[in-house]
């Protein structure tokens, strides 16, 4: 019978803390169920195989499905919990091909994007976020980078110390490693932060000189197996290790079943494997055989099974890696997640002054001064009040328009890193200036317009919802009240609130509505209370865990008005203080404790304003814009719907 482990934070029935953290601190705790998968590789033609096998248990491999095409030379891989990624190789010449895979569901690869350049024999690693590519032939030193959960091209990181190829890679969730390789052999290990950008750093020496190694490790320890010495016919069986959070020498502290290079190495936290590969014997044959060790103790490694194609130079990777655990499974506790609003970053996308813009700032909450330069949407438009959903690690900026038309367009950006947006997907439907708000899983866009024409006939109730770490078109949700445009949302990490714009039939009036869903359900919205002034075009979007606030709108005269809600239970919105300046189409962001108010109209303004949520009061001035702006997306990863 399967067990289910049940996690620090949830243990319960059979299990109790105590048992789960004596497994976690002894380092025996299971990963049920993970997989380590090979693909590709040499046999001695190309191979296009992707196998897999469950790390915790002993056995053959099992067909998972087929790279995009044949290819070799691929060396070790990026993953996620839920994700591989396989990053350049052959077939028959080097390639620039980036494809991925989800590892729990068996399947064909699919294209992801490419790497800045063709390139084989290179080395990647990962934590849970993002991918790292280092080296290649022709020597090379690039550094490629990717996000994980997204799809697309890869962007470069810095430079390896030691321009080089077949090389072994791994990682902690914040440290990346490379070691060895060739041009010549060399003996070089060196490391980059990988949340950051820049070049590597000299982390220490192998215990020799060795191309084709290749890298496992738990959350502490780094394990670069195999690799043939200088001369190259002088294969080794070493397992050198090394302290990842640490620099210094590897030391030897076990062996593979036989000497060996250029096979596939990954890992849970506890065990290593490594599968297929080339012997030193005259004959030259590829390995069929898997082996595993304990990444704690070393030793000489044990018959694991066999894969279904014995090659060499193949690509692996695994759902459990040491990059990926923090200690989960290896020597610390996993602390218990106390939520992600904890963020800073502050993000103005498109909007007008009078013309279109494709602009995104950049503000960090806490501080007050001026926006600086972000990156560009994929498009220039406008958007809403607050017409942003947001994770901790990611925006999606959904729909908007031109004076020419509408779009149902998302794109997204990932808030570490300035750059331009990417594709995500499709709203279920055309449509700009509706309300949206998110908790770390699920985004919502609510009503809106579905043509520039301002008037009840094109407003819309439409509610739709995306999963903001993947990409994909939106799902319907339910609908609103009534058809309503201007709308503006605040949100806790359970319940979205819309205060209700421009609605009805014709003629049509501004609503006094507020109304509420259930982010993590589906369905129509119910009735929540009413606005303390009966207004639409408000700045939505700032919120804590408990508190919601909206500002400004047109009355239809411009107001200066900042009322608020708990947003946990039903009733009336109360006064909260003013504006500096009475306007409407200004959009607001918050992280949990500070809310901030930017652009807006009429006159058009770059001013930002910013309230402290838990109190009451008059917004005060906290800088600038880049540019005078009105009805700008507006993003931040700290808001009430993260924490």
């Amino acid at each position: 019978m399967a067990l289910n482990y049940p996690r620090l934070d949830n243990a319960s029935g059979v299990w109790n803390m105590k048992e789960v953290t004596e497994a976690v601190l002894g380092g025996y705790w299971p990963n049920a169920g993970a997989r380590g998968v090979f693909a590709g590789g040499g046999d001695p033609s190309d191979s296009n195989i992707i196998e897999y096998v469950t790390l915790a248990t002993t056995g053959d491999a099992t067909d998972f499905g087929d790279l995009t095409a044949a290819r070799t030379s691929i060396g070790n891989s990026a993953s996620s919990f839920t994700r591989g990624i396989w990053s350049g190789g052959m077939q028959p010449s080097a390639v620039n091909t980036i494809e991925y895979i989800t590892i729990m569901s068996a399947g064909n690869a699919a294209d992801f994007g490419d790497l800045s350049a063709a390139i084989r024999d290179s080395a990647a690693l990962s934590n849970s976020v993002r991918g790292l590519n280092g080296g290649g032939v022709s020597p090379t030193n690039v550094i490629n980078y990717f996000q994980i959960a997204a799809t697309g091209n890869s962007t470069d990181f810095g430079d390896l110390t030691v321009a080089r190829y077949y090389m072994g890679a791994t990682a902690s969730p914040t440290r990346g490693v490379w070691a060895g390789g060739e041009t010549p052999n060399q003996n070089t290990i060196d490391y980059v932060t990988i949340a950051t950008t820049g070049n590597a750093t000299d982390f220490g020496d192998l215990t020799g000189t060795k191309k084709g190694n290749k890298g496992a490790s738990s959350s502490t320890r780094g394990v670069f197996c195999g690799g043939a010495t200088s001369p190259s016919s002088g294969y080794t069986d070493d397992l050198d290790y090394i302290t990842l959070a640490s620099t210094g020498n590897a030391i030897d502290y076990g062996n593979l079943s036989g000497v060996n290079q250029g096979g596939g190495a990954t890992s849970n936290s506890v065990r290593g494997i490594y599968g297929g590969g080339k012997p030193g014997d005259p004959s030259g044959n590829e390995i069929v055989t898997i082996d595993y060790f304990s990444i704690p103790n070393g030793g000489t490694a044990i018959d694991f099974g066999d894969l279904t194609d014995a090659r060499h130079s193949l690509g692996s990777l695994s759902n459990s890696h040491g990059g990926l655990n923090d200690g989960y499974q290896g020597t610390r506790i996993n602390p218990i997640p106390q939520g992600s609003g904890a963020g800073t970053r502050g993000l103005w996308a498109g909007g007008q002054t009078p013309s279109t813009l494709s602009s995104i700032d950049l503000v960090t909450i806490t501080t007050l001064g001026n926006a600086s330069d972000f990156g560009d949407l994929t498009l220039g438009r406008y958007g809403a009040m607050d017409g942003a959903m947001t994770s901790s690690v990611r925006a999606c900026f959904a729909g908007g328009g031109t004076p020419a038309g509408y779009f149902d367009t998302i794109d997204y950006v990932h808030f570490a890193h300035t750059g331009n947006a990417a594709d995500f997907g499709n709203l279920t439907s055309i449509r700009a200036e509706f309300g949206s708000g998110s908790n770390e899983t699920r985004g919502i866009t609510y009503a809106g317009y579905a043509s520039p024409a301002v008037g009840p006939s094109v407003m819309q109730n439409t509610i739709d919802y995306i999963t903001i770490a993947t990409v994909g078109n939106a799902s319907d949700f339910g609908d609103a009240s009534t058809t309503a445009g201007g709308t503006s949302c605040v949100n806790s990490t359970t319940r979205l609130a819309a205060y209700l714009g421009y609605a009805g039939e014709a003629p049509g009036s501004i609503s006094n509505v507020i109304e509420y869903l259930t982010i993590g359900s589906t369905g129509n919205a119910t009735d929540f209370g009413d606005k303390n002034v009966t207004r639409n075009y408000s700045a939505g979007g700032i919120s804590s865990t408990t508190r919601g606030c909206v500002a400004g709108g047109e009355t239809p005269s411009d107001s200066n008005v900042i009322d608020y809600i708990t947003i946990g239970s039903t009733g009336n919105a109360t006064d909260f203080g003013d504006l500096s300046a009475a306007g409407y189409k200004k959009s607001g962001l918050s992280s949990t404790i500070r809310g901030l108010i930017g652009g807006g109209f009429s006159p058009a303004i770059n001013d930002i304003e910013y309230i402290t949520i838990a109190s009451t009061g008059d917004a005060a001035d906290f800088g600038d814009l880049t540019t005078v702006n009105y009805g700008p997306f507006s993003a931040s990863n700290g808001h009430g719907g993260l924490s």
